[in-house]
């Protein structure tokens, strides 16, 4: 039987894509019993399991009968039968007519890595003639990962079918959406929550949760956005700025929600760039111990970094971020047409957030940021990739470390400068020069900083104490007992690792390299 939330969209399909092992049929049949399976239809055409037909026919008579199989299979889920499902072979993706197909449907990636595809098919009784050789394995999953994220219109994490049970309330809001809205669904230990990423995006009032709200947003934003927001309990207007970014605001927010009778059935709606969206989401975390808050990210630092992962604070004259709280939204709306309204500066601060992502992702995106390409699927697949992280590491206690690649040395740098000299992503800039000299990564460190300066970033700083910046560091949030600051390497894209020591003459000489 189907799942309830497909009924009332005739003519469209729900496809499952991802490599062998991502649990594409699994999911499926939990959906629907009678969901139909690319793999299973080819083996009742030619009589054979799929080992025996690679075998006996060859990997082209497969992929030929897959082709036939697989637009068969969506032209009767879009008749109804199927409950409306079809599960994908891995490589079905392979064929050009079958992704022209798939543009007329609701496309779900079932993203796993390659370690843990690898581990699934290992342990599986299902014969996968691909996967004898672990080596032809992994060169297969690279050559197939920008093959799904082209053709999907919805990216779940590897847990796929409690994440597509719990998702299929927000995959269905995407056919009131606009055309082009992509959803990745966030994964964590404290809970899940869309991420939306398209175009007119803050007129879609479907895709916001119901009831009452409060919205918080800054001077700057407010003119340009605010009126997309009528209805709200109340309105805070914040001082914009890194050097806003502090208690006093925090307490000015509280005082106003209370005043407004704000109650835990209630939401915050932060609408605005990361200073709005760290304000905001602290604010709803610790207000009557937690209410949820809804992230409308008006920044590029903010769709592709900030508003995502639940992390919130303010800072501190001693250090940035150093009082917060990690409160996952309910949800994140990224309108990448807002992004036309922000000031060339603050377009150039989100590509240093941009160029650490693909760093840390390696493949398509890396590829894509590269050769000087950005655009909303670049945005989207920053998402991904961010959510990926936080939902092996939510808190912080190993993988999810890696996103602050070149951040240790920026907080630094923006703690010494009183947070108002230098914007976010700016300071990013000159951490990554850091961290990239520190891994020992020439070459590399090379090519992003013709990006960065490309992007219009600073890869050094003037005028501030190199023996300050060393020992700020040590004040960083992931400082240990034992005073040592554990760094973000990368010595090649899709390989940031974390938690190096770093000696100290090693740090100063990198540090004196960018602050001049």
């Amino acid at each position: 039987m189907a799942s309830p939330s497909l009924i009332g969209r005739p003519g469209r399909a729900l496809v499952l894509v991802g490599f062998m092992g991502a649990g594409k049929s699994t999911a499926a049949r939990t959906l629907a019993s009678d969901a139909l399976d690319t793999d299973a239809m080819v083996e009742a055409e030619l009589g054979a399991p799929v080992a025996t037909i690679f075998e006996r026919d060859g990997e082209s008579s497969f992929r030929e009968a897959e082709e036939r199989c697989a637009l068969k299979a969506l032209n009767l889920a879009s008749a109804g039968q199927g409950g409306g499902i079809v599960s994908l072979g891995g490589g079905a993706l392979l064929s050009p007519v079958l992704r022209e197909a798939l543009k007329a449907h609701t496309v779900v990636h079932l993203e796993l890595d390659e370690e843990g595809c690898w581990s699934r098919v290992r342990s599986s009784s299902f014969v996968r003639p691909l996967a004898a050789d672990r080596e032809r394995f992994g060169a297969l999953y690279e050559e197939r990962r920008s093959l799904y994220s082209d053709a999907a219109d919805v990216v779940l994490p590897s847990d796929g079918v409690r994440s597509l049970r719990a998702a299929m309330p927000s995959i269905d809001l995407l056919s009131d959406a606009p055309d082009g809205t992509r959803l990745a669904w966030a994964s964590s230990d404290s809970g899940a929550y869309p991420v939306f990423v398209g175009q007119r995006l803050l007129a879609a009032k479907p895709l916001r949760p119901e009831g009452r709200f409060v919205l918080i947003t800054d001077s700057n934003v407010a003119p340009l956005h605010a009126e997309a927001f009528t209805g709200a309990v109340n309105a805070i207007e914040l001082e914009p700025g890194e050097e806003n970014k502090d208690l006093e605001a925090c307490a000015h927010a509280w005082s106003q929600l209370a005043q407004a009778g704000v109650t835990r059935d209630d939401r915050v709606f932060a609408l605005g760039g990361g200073v709005v969206g760290d304000i905001a989401g602290f604010v709803a975390a610790a207000y009557q111990r937690g209410i949820p808050v809804v992230h409308f990210p008006t920044t590029l630092v903010a769709q592709v970094d900030s508003a995502l992962g639940g992390k919130t604070g303010v800072d501190l004259p001693e250090g940035k971020n150093y009082v917060g709280a990690y409160h996952q939204p309910a949800a994140v709306i990224s309108d990448f047409d807002v992004l036309r309204t922000l000031p060339a500066e603050e377009h150039s601060a989100g590509m240093a957030e941009v160029i650490k992502t693909a760093l840390i992702s390696g493949g398509p995106l890396w590829d894509s940021v590269a050769a000087g390409r950005f655009g909303i699927s670049e945005v989207f697949e920053c998402v991904r990739t961010k959510l990926s992280v936080v939902a092996s590491d939510e808190r912080d206690g190993g993988r999810r470390q890696v996103l602050n690649l070149g951040h240790t040395v920026a907080h630094a740098i923006e703690t010494a400068t009183g947070y108002g000299r230098l914007r976010h992503g700016e300071a990013v800039s000159i951490g990554l020069m850091a961290a990239l000299r520190l891994s020992g990564a020439d070459e590399l460190r090379n090519t992003v900083a013709d990006l960065l300066v490309g992007a219009g970033l600073p890869l050094t700083i003037s005028g501030v104490d190199c023996d300050e910046i060393v020992a700020l560091t040590k004040a960083d949030k992931k400082a240990r007992a034992d005073g040592t600051v554990p760094f973000v390497l990368c010595d090649r894209p899709g390989n940031a690792t974390h938690g190096h020591p770093v000696p100290d003459a090693e740090l100063r000489a990198a540090v004196k390299e960018v602050c001049r």
